[in-house]
C-alpha cells in the first residue's frame, strides 16, 4: 500500500469525493439524523447519540485515480483476508470432524462443541475488541488479536483431549474476533451509503473463496496428516495475515475521531445503538440468518458423509459448490441490484428464499416425500447458501449506515449477535444423533422464520427506507 496518512487512506478507496469532514465551525452531517430526517433508515427510528469526539480536520486532497484504485484493491485484499478468517477456522476443520470424534473417543455432539466454542469466542471477543478499536484505532487491537490467534491455533494442534481442544478453540475464537469486527469497522471508515453496500458485496468475492478452498484444503491435509495438521495449516495462514496487516493496512481512524471514554462510555454507546429499533432489527435478522447458515456448517459433514455415505472429498466439493453460489449471488447483489433496487426489498427476497429452502429441507428430512438421496438435499442446501449472498451483505450495510460515529461498537454488536445465536444453534443440530437430518432442518426453519419476523416487526421495510438507501 502506498504510504499515506490515515485520512488519505480513508479517502482514496471511495469512487466519489466524500464531503469534507466536520470542523469546529461546521456541524457533523455524518451523525445519525434526528427522527423524521433519516433518508436511509426511516422516519420512526430512534436517533443514536454520538459520543463526544474532537473536531475532525478538513477533507484531505484527493489522490490520483490510479492511486485510489490501487489503494482500494489492497484494502479489499487485506479486509477480504480478515473476513475469510471465520470460514477458514471453521470450514477447513469440517472434513476432520468424524476423525476427531474417533481419535479423541468423543461423541459427535461433544466434538461439535469445538465449533461452538470457537464461535462463542468470536462473538464475545467482538464485544471487547470493537469498542477498543473505536478508542485506540484499528491497527493496534487488530495486530494484537491476530498474534494471539496464531498462538492459540498452534496450541490446538497438540490438544490431547476433547475438553482441552474446546478450551483452546474458545481462545482461538476470542483472538480471531479482532479480524472480523475490525474489518467491518474499516469498511465503515472508508465508505458511505450505497458504496458501502457495494463494497461488502465485492468483499464476498474474496472472503467467499475461503469456504470453497477451506474444506478442499482440509480434505487434502487429511490425506497426508491427521486432523492436527489442519491446525498447523491454520496457524500458518494466520501468521501470513498478521504480516499482511502489519505491512499493508494503514490506520483508518484518525485520533481526532476516536472515543475518549472507558468501559462505561462503551457500554452507553452500545445501549444507545440497541435502543434504535431499526438497527436492532437488522442486527437480529442478520444474527438469525447466520444461525441458519451455521446449522448447515455444523451438521453438513455428518449429513453428507454419515447419512448419505459420501466421502470427505465429495463433501468438500459440495461445500465448495454451495460457496460458489453464495459468491455469485453476492456479486449480483453488489453489481446489479444495489443502487437500482431498494436494499430492504433485496433483503426481503433473500430471507424469503432462505425460509423456503429450509422448509423444503425439513420436509425431505422428515420423509414427507419418501426416501430421498443426496442430490435433492444438496440442491436445497445450494439454494439456501446462495440466498445468503442477498442477506448477509445487506444486513451489515443497512445496520452500519445508521452508525457512522460508532462503527467499531456497531460492528461488534452485529458480529456478536450472529456468532452467539450461531453458537447456540450448533449443539441442537446433533441432538438426535448422527442418523437424521431433521434437527438441522428444524433449526434452520426456526431461525429463518425468526429472521423474517425481526426484519418485518422491527425494521418495518414497507416504510420506504430501502428505496432511499438505494437511491
Amino acid at each position: 500500500m502506498p504510504e499515506t496518512g490515515p485520512a488519505t487512506a480513508a479517502h482514496e478507496p471511495s469512487p466519489k469525493t466524500p464531503p469534507a469532514e466536520p470542523t469546529a465551525s461546521t456541524p457533523d452531517t455524518r451523525q445519525t439524523p434526528a427522527p423524521g430526517t433519516d433518508s436511509c433508515s426511516g422516519s420512526d427510528a430512534a436517533a443514536v447519540p454520538a459520543p463526544r469526539t474532537e473536531a475532525a480536520p478538513a477533507a484531505p486532497r484527493a489522490g490520483t485515480a490510479a492511486a485510489a484504485r490501487r489503494t482500494g484493491l489492497l484494502v479489499m485484499v487485506v479486509l477480504g483476508g480478515l473476513s475469510a478468517l471465520p470460514p477458514l477456522s471453521m470450514d477447513m476443520y469440517l472434513p476432520a470432524l468424524p476423525e476427531v470424534a474417533s481419535a479423541l473417543a468423543s461423541p459427535a455432539a461433544t466434538i461439535q462443541l469445538t465449533l461452538t466454542a470457537c464461535l462463542a469466542g468470536m462473538a464475545l471477543g467482538q464485544l471487547v475488541i470493537g469498542p477498543m478499536s473505536d478508542k485506540w484505532g484499528r491497527r493496534r487491537p487488530l495486530l494484537a488479536g491476530m498474534a494471539l490467534y496464531v498462538l492459540a491455533t498452534a496450541v490446538c494442534a497438540f490438544a490431547p483431549t476433547a475438553e482441552l481442544l474446546i478450551g483452546f478453540r474458545l481462545l482461538q475464537g476470542l483472538a480471531g474476533a479482532a479480524g472480523i469486527v475490525i474489518a467491518r469497522a474499516v469498511v465503515r471508515d472508508l465508505y458511505e451509503g450505497v458504496e458501502m453496500a457495494k463494497f461488502f458485496s465485492s468483499l464476498m468475492l474474496i472472503s467467499g473463496v475461503a469456504p470453497i478452498v477451506a474444506p478442499l484444503i482440509g480434505a487434502q491435509v487429511l490425506r497426508f496428516a491427521d486432523w492436527r495438521g489442519v491446525f498447523v495449516v491454520l496457524a500458518a495462514v494466520g501468521l501470513a495475515l498478521t504480516l499482511l496487516v502489519w505491512r499493508r493496512l494503514d490506520e483508518t481512524l484518525p485520533p481526532e475521531r476516536r472515543h475518549t471514554g472507558g468501559v462505561g462510555a462503551a457500554l452507553r454507546t452500545m445501549r444507545g445503538l440497541l435502543a434504535d429499533r431499526v438497527f436492532a432489527g437488522y442486527v437480529l435478522a442478520g444474527g438469525f440468518a447466520f444461525a441458519t447458515l451455521f446449522a448447515y456448517i455444523a451438521a453438513s459433514p455428518f449429513v453428507v458423509q454419515e447419512i448419505h455415505g459420501a466421502s470427505a472429498q465429495t463433501f468438500s466439493l459440495l461445500f465448495g459448490l454451495n460457496s460458489v453460489g453464495l459468491i455469485v449471488v453476492g456479486q449480483v447483489n453488489g453489481k446489479l441490484l444495489v443502487g437500482r433496487v431498494s436494499l430492504d426489498k433485496v433483503l426481503a427476497c433473500g430471507i424469503a428464499v432462505v425460509v423456503a429452502a429450509s422448509a423444503a429441507l425439513l420436509l425431505m428430512s422428515a420423509g414427507v416425500f419418501g426416501p430421498v438421496g443426496l442430490a435433492p438435499v444438496a440442491a436445497a442446501l445450494f439454494v439456501l447458501m446462495s440466498a445468503m449472498g442477498l442477506v448477509l451483505p445487506n444486513t451489515n450495510a443497512l445496520a452500519l449506515m445508521r452508525t457512522p460515529h460508532a462503527a467499531g461498537s456497531a460492528s461488534a454488536l452485529l458480529g456478536t449477535s450472529s456468532f452467539l445465536v450461531g453458537a447456540a444453534a450448533s449443539p441442537l443440530v446433533g441432538i438426535a444423533g448422527e442418523d437424521t437430518a431433521v434437527p438441522m432442518a428444524a433449526v434452520q426453519v426456526c431461525c429463518s422464520l425468526l429472521a423474517a419476523g425481526c426484519f418485518l416487526g422491527l425494521c418495518r421495510p414497507w416504510r420506504g427506507r430501502g428505496a432511499a438507501a438505494a437511491a
